[in-house]
Protein backbone atom coordinates (compact mmCIF):
# COMPACT_ATOMS: atom_id res chain seq x y z
CA UNK A 1 0.00 0.00 0.00
CA UNK A 2 1.24 3.59 -0.69
CA UNK A 3 2.02 5.76 2.28
CA UNK A 4 -0.57 8.76 2.79
CA UNK A 5 0.33 11.91 1.60
CA UNK A 6 -0.57 15.61 2.68
CA UNK A 7 -3.61 16.06 0.30
CA UNK A 8 -4.67 12.48 2.33
CA UNK A 9 -4.04 13.77 5.52
CA UNK A 10 -5.81 17.50 4.58
CA UNK A 11 -9.02 15.17 4.11
CA UNK A 12 -8.99 13.50 7.35
CA UNK A 13 -8.41 16.93 8.83
CA UNK A 14 -11.11 18.19 7.27
CA UNK A 15 -13.47 15.06 8.18
CA UNK A 16 -12.26 14.83 11.95
CA UNK A 17 -13.24 18.90 12.43
CA UNK A 18 -16.77 17.63 10.77
CA UNK A 19 -17.41 14.89 13.09
CA UNK A 20 -16.09 17.80 15.75
CA UNK A 21 -18.92 20.17 14.78
CA UNK A 22 -21.25 16.97 15.20
CA UNK A 23 -20.10 16.46 18.61
CA UNK A 24 -20.27 19.49 19.54
CA UNK A 25 -23.94 20.26 18.30
CA UNK A 26 -25.40 16.71 20.17
CA UNK A 27 -24.05 18.21 23.27
CA UNK A 28 -25.49 21.86 23.12
CA UNK A 29 -27.29 21.28 26.30
CA UNK A 30 -24.29 20.45 28.36
CA UNK A 31 -22.08 22.68 26.43
CA UNK A 32 -24.17 25.87 26.31
CA UNK A 33 -23.43 26.74 22.99
CA UNK A 34 -23.90 24.52 19.87
CA UNK A 35 -20.90 25.51 17.66
CA UNK A 36 -17.29 26.32 17.93
CA UNK A 37 -16.35 29.38 16.77
CA UNK A 38 -14.98 29.12 12.97
CA UNK A 39 -11.68 30.55 13.98
CA UNK A 40 -10.81 27.30 16.10
CA UNK A 41 -12.33 25.32 13.50
CA UNK A 42 -9.95 26.69 10.76
CA UNK A 43 -7.13 26.51 13.23
CA UNK A 44 -7.89 22.40 13.59
CA UNK A 45 -8.11 22.27 9.84
CA UNK A 46 -4.73 23.51 9.62
CA UNK A 47 -2.54 22.23 12.52
CA UNK A 48 -0.94 18.51 11.21
CA UNK A 49 -1.75 16.27 14.26
CA UNK A 50 -0.41 13.30 12.29
CA UNK A 51 2.84 15.62 13.29
CA UNK A 52 2.64 15.14 17.02
CA UNK A 53 2.43 11.52 17.26
CA UNK A 54 4.63 8.98 16.97
CA UNK A 55 5.15 8.02 13.19
CA UNK A 56 3.73 4.44 13.34
CA UNK A 57 0.26 6.66 15.19
CA UNK A 58 0.16 8.84 11.83
CA UNK A 59 -2.60 6.84 10.14
CA UNK A 60 -4.81 7.33 12.85
CA UNK A 61 -3.68 10.55 14.14
CA UNK A 62 -7.41 12.59 13.03
CA UNK A 63 -9.48 9.62 14.98
CA UNK A 64 -11.35 11.59 17.66
CA UNK A 65 -9.59 9.58 20.13
CA UNK A 66 -6.26 9.92 22.81
CA UNK A 67 -3.48 8.93 21.28
CA UNK A 68 0.05 7.88 23.77
CA UNK A 69 3.11 10.10 23.39
CA UNK A 70 5.33 8.12 25.67
CA UNK A 71 6.08 8.91 30.08
CA UNK A 72 2.56 7.52 30.91
CA UNK A 73 0.60 10.74 28.94
CA UNK A 74 -1.34 10.93 25.42
CA UNK A 75 -2.20 13.87 23.35
CA UNK A 76 -6.15 15.12 24.00
CA UNK A 77 -8.50 14.06 21.43
CA UNK A 78 -9.53 16.58 18.85
CA UNK A 79 -12.82 17.47 20.11
CA UNK A 80 -11.30 18.62 23.59
CA UNK A 81 -8.37 20.28 22.23
CA UNK A 82 -11.03 22.04 19.97
CA UNK A 83 -13.62 23.19 22.86
CA UNK A 84 -10.76 23.76 25.51
CA UNK A 85 -9.56 26.34 22.90
CA UNK A 86 -12.52 27.68 22.05
CA UNK A 87 -13.42 27.96 25.74
CA UNK A 88 -9.87 29.87 26.37
CA UNK A 89 -10.74 32.45 23.06
CA UNK A 90 -7.29 33.56 22.48
CA UNK A 91 -7.34 36.77 20.53
CA UNK A 92 -4.31 37.66 18.22
CA UNK A 93 -3.11 40.54 20.41
CA UNK A 94 -2.87 38.07 23.56
CA UNK A 95 -0.25 36.43 25.53
CA UNK A 96 -0.78 33.14 26.60
CA UNK A 97 0.56 30.30 29.27
CA UNK A 98 -0.24 26.95 28.19
CA UNK A 99 0.69 24.69 31.17
CA UNK A 100 1.74 20.62 29.60
CA UNK A 101 3.03 21.09 26.09
CA UNK A 102 3.11 17.69 25.52
CA UNK A 103 4.38 17.04 21.86
CA UNK A 104 2.94 20.51 20.60
CA UNK A 105 -0.16 19.61 19.22
CA UNK A 106 -2.49 22.05 21.46
CA UNK A 107 0.50 24.70 21.42
CA UNK A 108 0.20 24.79 17.62
CA UNK A 109 -3.48 25.50 17.75
CA UNK A 110 -3.19 28.47 20.30
CA UNK A 111 -0.45 29.93 18.46
CA UNK A 112 -2.74 29.83 15.35
CA UNK A 113 -5.02 32.04 17.19
CA UNK A 114 -2.88 33.79 19.93
CA UNK A 115 -0.29 36.25 19.85
CA UNK A 116 2.32 34.55 21.62
CA UNK A 117 2.26 31.28 23.51
CA UNK A 118 4.82 30.54 26.69
CA UNK A 119 4.52 26.50 27.13
CA UNK A 120 5.80 24.63 30.04
CA UNK A 121 6.60 20.85 30.18
CA UNK A 122 7.66 18.86 32.55
CA UNK A 123 9.26 16.02 30.53
CA UNK A 124 12.15 17.22 29.18
CA UNK A 125 12.33 15.22 26.57
CA UNK A 126 9.13 15.60 25.68
CA UNK A 127 9.42 19.62 25.28
CA UNK A 128 12.31 19.24 23.53
CA UNK A 129 10.64 17.52 20.97
CA UNK A 130 8.05 19.93 20.90
CA UNK A 131 10.56 23.03 20.20
CA UNK A 132 12.04 21.36 17.66
CA UNK A 133 8.95 20.01 15.57
CA UNK A 134 7.11 23.75 16.20
CA UNK A 135 10.36 25.06 15.25
CA UNK A 136 10.39 22.91 11.83
CA UNK A 137 6.76 24.23 11.25
CA UNK A 138 7.05 27.84 11.86
CA UNK A 139 5.64 28.38 14.72
CA UNK A 140 7.93 31.37 15.86
CA UNK A 141 5.25 32.67 18.32
CA UNK A 142 6.00 30.29 20.56
CA UNK A 143 8.23 29.48 23.54
CA UNK A 144 8.40 26.50 25.83
CA UNK A 145 10.20 25.93 29.04
CA UNK A 146 11.19 22.60 30.76
CA UNK A 147 9.83 22.81 34.51
CA UNK A 148 7.21 22.95 36.78
CA UNK A 149 3.81 24.37 34.71
CA UNK A 150 1.85 25.12 38.35
CA UNK A 151 4.19 27.24 39.34
CA UNK A 152 3.97 29.00 36.10
CA UNK A 153 6.02 31.26 34.29
CA UNK A 154 6.77 34.40 35.88
CA UNK A 155 9.06 35.97 34.21
CA UNK A 156 6.52 37.05 31.23
CA UNK A 157 3.46 37.05 33.40
CA UNK A 158 0.62 38.27 33.67
CA UNK A 159 -0.93 36.27 31.02
CA UNK A 160 -4.54 37.47 29.15
CA UNK A 161 -5.07 33.63 28.86
CA UNK A 162 -4.02 30.15 30.62
CA UNK A 163 -4.51 26.93 29.20
CA UNK A 164 -3.30 23.66 31.30
CA UNK A 165 -3.72 20.06 30.14
CA UNK A 166 -3.44 18.50 33.15
CA UNK A 167 -5.84 18.08 35.73
CA UNK A 168 -5.70 19.68 39.18
CA UNK A 169 -7.84 19.27 42.22
CA UNK A 170 -7.04 22.81 42.67
CA UNK A 171 -6.64 26.14 40.58
CA UNK A 172 -2.71 26.26 41.15
CA UNK A 173 -2.51 29.61 43.16
CA UNK A 174 0.56 30.69 41.47
CA UNK A 175 -1.21 30.56 37.70
CA UNK A 176 -4.25 33.03 39.28
CA UNK A 177 -1.72 35.37 40.29
CA UNK A 178 -0.33 35.45 36.92
CA UNK A 179 -3.80 35.41 34.82
CA UNK A 180 -4.61 39.09 33.91
CA UNK A 181 -7.44 40.90 35.49
CA UNK A 182 -10.43 40.31 32.85
CA UNK A 183 -8.60 37.17 31.97
CA UNK A 184 -9.54 33.20 31.88
CA UNK A 185 -7.99 30.09 33.09
CA UNK A 186 -9.41 26.77 31.32
CA UNK A 187 -8.10 23.24 33.04
CA UNK A 188 -9.60 20.15 33.81
CA UNK A 189 -10.41 20.47 37.70
CA UNK A 190 -11.04 17.99 40.81
CA UNK A 191 -9.44 14.82 41.62
CA UNK A 192 -8.71 11.70 39.56
CA UNK A 193 -12.45 10.47 40.11
CA UNK A 194 -14.49 13.61 39.29
CA UNK A 195 -13.28 15.71 37.22
CA UNK A 196 -14.75 18.57 35.13
CA UNK A 197 -13.56 20.60 32.87
CA UNK A 198 -13.82 24.06 34.04
CA UNK A 199 -13.49 27.92 33.20
CA UNK A 200 -12.37 30.55 35.69
CA UNK A 201 -12.81 34.52 34.95
CA UNK A 202 -11.02 36.80 36.84
CA UNK A 203 -12.64 40.42 36.82
CA UNK A 204 -11.00 43.91 36.58
CA UNK A 205 -10.68 43.70 40.32
CA UNK A 206 -9.25 40.33 40.85
CA UNK A 207 -12.35 38.42 42.04
CA UNK A 208 -12.60 34.75 40.23
CA UNK A 209 -15.82 33.33 39.05
CA UNK A 210 -16.06 29.27 38.21
CA UNK A 211 -18.24 27.32 35.83
CA UNK A 212 -17.66 23.77 35.03
CA UNK A 213 -18.92 22.07 31.95
CA UNK A 214 -18.77 18.26 31.63
CA UNK A 215 -16.93 15.56 33.18
CA UNK A 216 -13.34 14.51 31.64
CA UNK A 217 -10.37 12.27 32.38
CA UNK A 218 -7.03 13.72 31.96
CA UNK A 219 -3.84 12.62 33.69
CA UNK A 220 -2.64 14.62 36.84
CA UNK A 221 -0.85 17.34 36.78
CA UNK A 222 3.01 16.90 37.92
CA UNK A 223 4.94 19.01 40.51
CA UNK A 224 8.43 19.13 41.41
CA UNK A 225 8.95 19.76 45.26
Amino acid sequence: MKPMSDKHFAILRRQMVELIEIQVELMSDELGQEALSEQVLAAMRRVPRHLFVAPSLASVAYQNTPLPIGFDKTISQPFIVALMTDLLAPQQHESVLEVGTGLGYQTAVLAELAGHVWSVEIVEELGNHAQMRLQQLGYSTVDIRIGDGSRGWVEHAPYDKILVTAAAEQPPAALLEQLKPCGRLVLPLGPADDQRLTVIDKDAVGQTRTRDLIPVRFSLLETVI
